[in-house]
């Protein structure tokens, strides 16, 4: 796993909803050697723990990424308050990203609230290929759909309220495209009740299926063992990290 640590220039910040922001930073390296599904570890302004944050899109071309998160605590609020023409100090690209099929007929990108944001790289790199299914909890806080849009993808925006798109769970639609057939893979990022449902959905139309897991995290390389997950492989129970085992996982692999 091949990192980097930089202060990288801060060229846009947007608030995309309320405690919601999206941040572009100039990092031509780290860039050309990120994958969709990995994350970077920020290191807010005055604290002394770095905070993960996944990448939500990747651009070679102009050697930047960018990064959407919420709001969450001490450490996000700093990160939220710097602007553009500062830097930032960041770790990264971190983390096993997600499995990219080449020759891929059609995939489908399951994002839940704040998990939605790792899927749009994905969404780029897959472009008319993929299906987005965007959930939220409610129409204020629903982010980055002309994003998606922009991609090529094929968006479709559930909330569980109905204030927007459809009023449904994502594993709602994930089974009405599953039982069409031609599915490649399933990726899916969000919530762990809902990748649960989604890895048992795949499971049921017997697709393969990757997710993204979130856990609390201290170093990010491996070192401090704090974001420990209990996995399963050739039929025994192991213990993964996700900062460097994931954060993505086969879902057959994740103990839920």
């Amino acid at each position: 796993m091949a990192y980097q640590q930089i202060l990288a220039p801060i060229l846009e910040k947007e608030a995309l909803a309320a405690n919601i922001y999206r941040m572009v930073f100039s990092c031509k390296h780290m860039a050309k050697a990120a994958v969709p599904g990995q994350f970077i570890h920020i290191l807010p302004q005055g604290k002394t723990l770095r905070r993960p944050i996944s990448i939500c899109a990747i651009d070679d071309d102009m050697g930047t990424m960018s990064i959407v998160f919420e709001v969450k605590g001490e450490g996000t609020r700093t990160i939220a308050q710097q602007n553009p023409g500062e830097t930032m100090d960041i770790l990264g690209p971190l983390g096993h990203g997600f499995t990219l099929l080449p020759d891929a007929k059609k995939v489908v990108l399951v994002g839940g609230g704040i998990g939605n944001p790792p899927m749009l790289s994905l969404a780029q790199v897959y472009g008319a290929k993929a299906v987005a299914i965007c959930g939220y909890r409610t129409a204020s806080i629903v982010t980055l759909q002309s994003d998606f849009t922009a991609s090529g993808a094929e968006t479709i925006l559930c909330t569980d309220d109905g204030t927007a798109g459809r009023k449904a769970l994502v594993t709602q639609p994930l089974e009405e495209i599953l039982a069409a057939g031609g599915v490649d893979m399933v990726y899916a990022c969000g919530p762990r009740p809902m990748l649960r449902f989604v890895a048992e959905t795949a499971k049921r139309y017997q697709v393969p299926c990757e997710v993204s897991m979130e856990e609390r995290m201290g170093c990010g390389i491996g070192a401090c063992l704090v974001c420990a997950c209990q996995l399963e492989k050739e039929g025994k129970s192991v213990m993964g990290h996700v900062c460097k085992d994931g954060p993505v996982f086969r879902a057959e692999e994740v103990v839920w």
